[in-house]
């Protein structure tokens, strides 16, 4: 059984988002800002953010700070999803749904995921002109500021809010701070590792990411065309697998594959078939992403010749 996160995000060319229902208690509770125990807690986490390969995928979790502290951390092994192993992320997973119709064991505990296609991806960051690009951070923190206010809008109080960053921690709390000033954020680099509630979050992201970049390969790599390793450019099985796939005139399944990736555009550089755009006719042809991505040039006439 795939989980509903895979299910609901699965065969869709542009991104989507899937929450969780509130658990009872988190909706019941009752929220008394000097009582922290009952204290709602939110955790940040992304999987997929370098691979060439598959979505990026945005995970949160949600739960009483004395979930967290009596049952989470004492009773599972939560942690940074990549120091556990995929059968031990699936089975961590699976105890927050249920699998097969059974009750979820882990039932106290709220979750939701935005899976950010290639195709998404690609688009935003190769917009034209090239300063209306719409870069990885930027959609990164979009996506992290809706799932938040998603949370909210179905009637979570959420008191503390933990984020998994790559980029500057202090200028990202500000921005987070400042559209919901009445949340305590703590922003940090390998936040995963040290709050269970953003481990937790890296884990429901991580399952997510890895099963419907399976569900796509699957569905769009053909037999002959050899493993897609793990997705990422520095492997030699997915860089293999990307020359092996591409079509010189269309690249690739968008589906699939990030164009605005620098190893998608130096195969299609390499290999591609070549495009001059008649408005460019005297510059040097290039294919079709990358030329759309340079400055347009004025033409040489008279009046600009001599200014």
């Amino acid at each position: 059984m795939l989980p509903p996160t895979v299910e609901s995000c699965m065969g869709s060319l542009h991104s989507k988002t899937f929450y969780s229902p509130v658990p009872e208690q988190i909706a019941q509770c009752d929220y008394d800002v000097d009582n922290e125990r009952n204290q709602i807690i939110l955790g940040v986490d992304e999987a997929g953010r370098g691979p060439v390969l598959g979505p990026m995928v945005y995970g949160i979790s949600y739960c009483s700070k004395q979930f967290q502290d009596e049952i989470l951390k004492p009773n599972y092994g939560f942690d940074d999803s990549k120091k556990l192993t995929d059968l031990e992320r699936r089975r961590l997973f699976s105890k927050m749904y249920g699998e097969a119709g059974e009750v979820a064991e882990i039932a106290n505990i709220g979750y939701a995921v935005t899976a950010i296609t290639p195709a998404d991806i690609s688009s935003g960051m190769l917009r034209y002109p090239a300063n209306a690009n719409y870069n990885l951070n930027e959609q990164a923190h979009d996506v992290t500021i809706a799932l938040i206010e998603g949370v909210l809008q179905r009637g979570v109080k959420l008191h503390h809010v933990y984020v998994d960053t790559v980029g500057p921690p202090a200028s990202y709390q500000k921005k987070l701070e400042q559209k919901f000033p009445h949340i305590k954020f703590t922003v940090a680099k390998k936040a995963d590792s040290m709050y269970c509630v953003v481990s937790v979050a890296s884990i429901v992201a991580k399952v997510t990411r890895d099963l419907l970049l399976q569900q796509w390969a699957q569905q769009i790599s053909p037999p002959e065309a050899g493993p897609i390793g793990s997705g990422y450019p520095a492997d030699a099985k997915t860089t293999a697998w990307l020359r092996n796939t591409m079509k010189p005139l269309m690249g690739w399944d968008p589906n699939l594959v990030r164009f605005s990736w620098q190893t998608s555009e130096t195969l299609l550089d390499d290999r591609g078939i070549q495009i001059e755009w008649e408005e460019k006719s005297k510059s040097k042809p290039v294919w079709a992403g990358k030329g759309m991505l340079q400055a347009e040039k004025k033409p040489l006439t008279l009046d600009s010749w001599y200014g």
